[in-house]
């Protein structure tokens, strides 16, 4: 089943609001599925593919944040938790999510930190996610 873009573009911007979320309170999966859902986010979105991204970043933190750990900058905790939300979900879609293209991916993470992050930090998201993709995905472009 293909699914517009657009939908999918409003599952990646309510994905980074839920783990922000996570990030600064705490809340579980299930209360943030129930609370996006309850306040309409996820009417226009592929919902499925928000509780599978979700459900990724959430079970396989540890090991996504290894995976783009070696091509920052600065330390872990010294990230801001829009870019931390942004390079999870961006290494999750580039390492688990290959029907999705490397160019596509790095495009949209770097969208909604254009959007939600730090004035720079668009550049960082895409440097970082760029650098993962060469060895994620063998060099796909």
């Amino acid at each position: 089943m293909d699914v517009s873009p657009r939908f999918r573009r409003q599952s990646r911007r309510v994905l980074l609001q839920a783990l922000y979320q996570w990030d600064m309170a705490g809340s579980t999966e299930t209360e943030m599925v129930d609370f996006f859902t309850d306040e309409g986010s996820l009417d226009k979105a592929d919902k499925r593919y928000f509780n599978d991204c979700l459900h990724g970043v959430m079970r396989g933190v540890k090991d996504l944040d290894r995976a783009y750990e070696p091509y920052l900058d600065r330390a872990l905790s010294e990230l801001n938790p829009v870019e931390r939300a942004c390079l999870r979900a961006g290494s999750f879609e580039l390492i688990e999510r290959e029907d999705v293209p490397v160019g596509v991916v790095i495009n949209e993470w770097v969208e909604l930190a254009k959007m939600f992050g730090a004035q720079d930090s668009y550049r960082y998201i895409n440097a970082v996610l760029d650098a993962l993709a060469r060895t994620a995905r063998d060099g796909e472009e």
